[in-house]
């Protein structure tokens, strides 16, 4: 079985569309996104009589025809953010009332998630390809209904999936960052959650781990340190680990065939953890360039037998 795994790809549409290509592109039988699928900034468009407005780099743009505001979409969505197109009143209004900007921007993340599914649709044969999508630790509560309901793609968080034999468990919460997004939580709720999902698994010489945390200490998880003011140290050049402790000890405990990581987007890498192989793909999707990892899982032999990492 051959399964490519990609991983933070924030929004970013054309990230979005490289992923959905790789299951033709690399004959995979399975492409599985592992969590922060969804983007952190909306762009608001104005309408006026005959043309739009758009703050671009900080500078104000007009866009005189329809092709030329359907351009300016599709960098913003290619760069992981949200259009969208309003009245200077509505703009007026969104910024007077308390939550309406939180409100509008699910309201623009939902739809476009709605849309990248039904690519999916067409990209994955209608399911014949499976895909498994899961939730970060950026993403909000709300899309989880979204991929559940979702013909051919699989939500992953909590479940004991079987591939062909194998058996992937996914958790997308990570250990506390600074910035007190939406699924995180203290070390010992963590290993609860793992625990959890660890005890679905009938076979660990045949679990997959897809948690969105890497392991801390691994070389996995080194990020830019950062100051009282949450700004990098020396321009990013102090590095320090930040994964999850619970995750390092869960993968030390159960020994699975294979961890697959993201969350810290520096931090390519593959790393062996006794019999366990732990894989962070990494992520630079403000480039719009997708990293993945291309995995080649023995069912006869009950293990990952070829591994790559991989840009495109």
């Amino acid at each position: 079985m051959k399964v490519f795994f990609a991983t933070d790809i924030h929004g970013s549409e054309i990230c979005w569309r490289k992923f959905l290509n790789a299951a033709s592109f690399y004959k995979a039988d399975l492409v599985v996104l592992g969590g922060d699928v969804t983007g952190k900034v909306m762009v608001p468009i104005t309408e006026h009589n005959g043309y739009w407005q758009v703050s671009l780099g900080g500078e104000t743009v007009r866009l005189d025809t329809r092709e030329e505001l359907a351009e300016v979409e599709r960098k913003i969505r290619n760069r992981g953010s949200y259009p969208a197109i309003m009245s200077p009143d509505e703009l007026t209004e969104l910024s007077k009332e308390e939550g309406a900007v939180d409100r509008r921007f699910s309201v623009e993340m939902i739809a476009s998630l709605d849309r990248w599914l039904d690519m999916a649709d067409g990209k994955l044969k209608g399911g014949e390809i499976p895909c498994i999508l899961n939730g970060g630790n950026d993403d909000i509560w709300e899309i989880d209904a979204v991929i559940e309901s979702s013909p051919c793609v699989t939500f992953g968080e909590g479940k004991l999936l079987d591939l062909d034999g194998f058996q992937l468990v996914s958790m997308g919460w990570t250990n506390p960052t600074p910035w007190d997004t939406f699924r995180e939580a203290p070390e010992s709720e963590l290993a609860v959650r793992i625990d959890a999902v660890a005890n679905l698994v009938p076979d660990m010489e045949r679990a997959i781990f897809n948690f969105h945390a890497p392991p801390y200490g691994t070389g996995l998880d080194e990020a830019p340190a950062l100051d009282a003011t949450l700004r990098p140290i020396h321009g990013g050049a102090v590095m320090k680990p930040v994964g999850s402790i619970a995750v390092r000890d869960a993968i030390v405990r159960y020994q699975p065939m294979l961890s697959v990581h993201g969350h810290i987007h520096e931090s390519r890498g593959i790393k062996k953890m006794g019999r366990t192989l732990a894989i962070n793909p990494g992520s630079v999707y403000g480039d719009g360039v997708l990293q993945g990892a291309l995995l080649e899982l023995d069912a006869k032999k009950g293990k990952v037998s070829k591994y790559l990492l991989v840009n495109g």
